[in-house]
Parts: structure tokens; sequence; C-alpha cells
């Protein structure tokens, strides 16, 4: 770890739901690195060192006038964070089809069984964001297809995308965590053809892919979707969520750029996930 020390933010949230969602999406892609729920709303927790006093300006529910959302922070030493996610971590399931589960929940039998031990990395599948790129994989054709998993948080959807026959597959995450992390689950699903890089979209240049995945922030995204475009090949497809209904607009306009074109596109609880075809 880099430090033994963490901010812990205690959020009091009214309504709860969906507001505890999507705080806790906007502060995974922040940096936040682990969050336990509570009757009252959240505790999230993040490093004091990657800590900085304008963390949550950009942090857009918080300015919702459809939620309270109350807050205090105080430091506090590391405790033992696998032992507060499994009190919190339920398996789920994503049209009958794919089952995402811990070590230690029962196997459901379903077509497709992922066993994620997140830890601190963002991407449990409980996320809308996670949820939808998962059904927008299940419909497409995978096989020897050349995959990129951009910000790939636990790896869960590079697994799944080897599960679906793709080959190679390319996972990416600038934080030493979710590379760790996902080079631990990637061996837990017995996966072979999954190469795990630690980095950010300068380590993409001269690569190409038949389909990239990229679920980020949108700030991020806007600012690398050229590099993404570039790797795409011919009649690619880009898949991309982190973001709300509302930010379609600004991100096609940033996407129509590089000649893709939006298909279709999955909304869950006003997060979205879209899909482009390289033309």
């Amino acid at each position: 770890m880099k430090d033994n020390i963490y901010i812990e933010y205690n959020f009091e949230i009214t309504p709860k739901e969906p507001a505890t969602e999507i705080l806790i999406a906007e502060l995974g892609f922040t940096g936040f690195e682990s969050f336990v729920e509570n009757e009252n709303g959240v505790t999230a927790y993040i490093q004091k060192t990657d800590w900085y006093s304008t963390i949550l300006d950009d942090v857009f529910v918080l300015k919702s006038n459809e939620f309270s959302i109350k807050y205090n922070l105080e430091e506090v030493a590391q405790t033992n964070w696998n032992e507060e996610w499994e009190k919190n971590f339920t398996p789920i399931q994503v049209d009958d089809l794919v089952s995402i589960r811990a070590p230690f929940h029962k196997n459901p039998g379903l077509k497709y069984d992922i066993v994620i031990e997140p830890k601190m990395s963002f991407g449990t599948g409980h996320h809308e964001t996670t949820h939808m790129m998962i059904q927008h994989l299940l419909k497409l054709e995978l096989e020897n297809k050349k995959v990129l998993d951009m910000g790939c948080g636990t790896g869960i959807l590079a697994i799944f995308a080897e599960m679906k026959k793709a080959n190679p597959i390319d996972a990416i995450d600038i934080d030493n965590w979710c590379y760790e992390n996902s080079i631990e689950n990637v061996e837990r699903n017995n996966c072979k053809n999954i190469t795990v890089l630690e980095g950010d979209s300068s380590i993409l240049i001269n690569k190409k892919y038949d389909i990239i995945i990229a679920n980020i922030n949108r700030n991020i995204l806007l600012m690398d979707m050229k590099i993404y475009t570039d790797c795409l090949n011919d009649k690619g497809i880009l898949l991309l969520s982190g973001f709300y209904e509302q930010d379609i607009p600004i991100i096609n306009a940033e996407v129509s750029k590089y000649d893709l074109k939006l298909e279709s596109f999955i909304e869950r609880n006003n997060w979205v996930a879209l899909k482009y075809n390289k033309l």
C-alpha cells in the first residue's frame, strides 16, 4: 500500500436510491477505493496521498436538487477492507445469462459465471455502467476478435470477453491497485488470452482492436477519444459508458468527428452505455 492513512467520508443521503449508486460510481472514478453502504447512506475511503481539498468539486450528484447529501470527513487508519467488502457484496445476475459473484458465493449455474474479488477496485458488476456493458457484449460476436478493456478496474469486462471467445484481449488501468487486482481476477477465472497492463491511453499508440470497451468518466473519454478511434479497426465497435443520458450529445459530437456512428444505447437509472460502429 502507498500509505496506511485514509480519508473517510461519511455521506448521509436522502432519498438513498438511486443517489447512493450514482455517488459511489462518481467517487470511484474520482479515486475513492472502498465503499461501505449503511442505513443512512455510504462511507467512502480514499488514501490520504491521493486526496486533495477540491476532490468533490466535480461530483455532480452532490449538486443535484433531487437529493439531499450531507457529509463529514476524518482521517482513519487502514482497516480490513476485504472483511468490510464481504459483509456488503452480494452476487448479481445479468439477463439470466451472466452471474457475477465472489469466491464464497454459490455458483447459480448460468451460462457464464464470473468470479470477482474486487478488494478496493471499481467494477463489481453492481453499478449500472458495468451491467450495461455486459448487456452490450452479450449481443456481440466476439470469437477471435481483438478486444481492449480500457479502465478495466477489476478486469470483469475483459474476463467476460474471453468467456465469449475473444482473443487476444488487453486490459488496461492507470491505477496500480486495479492493475494488480485484474491480474488476480484473470487468474481466478482461468483466463489465458488477457494481457493486463498498467498505464493510460499513451500505451495504446500503434495498437489495433476490433472492439474497444471504455467504461470511464466523461472527461477522460472526451480527452482520449481520438486515440481510441485511431486504434479501432475498420468496421470496429466502440462501447462507451461512465456518464449520464444528458451527456449523450457531447459524447456523440466528439465521436462523430472520427467516422463513427451511434448504433444503439442502453439506459439504466439515467446512466447510459453507447455502441458505435466505425464506418
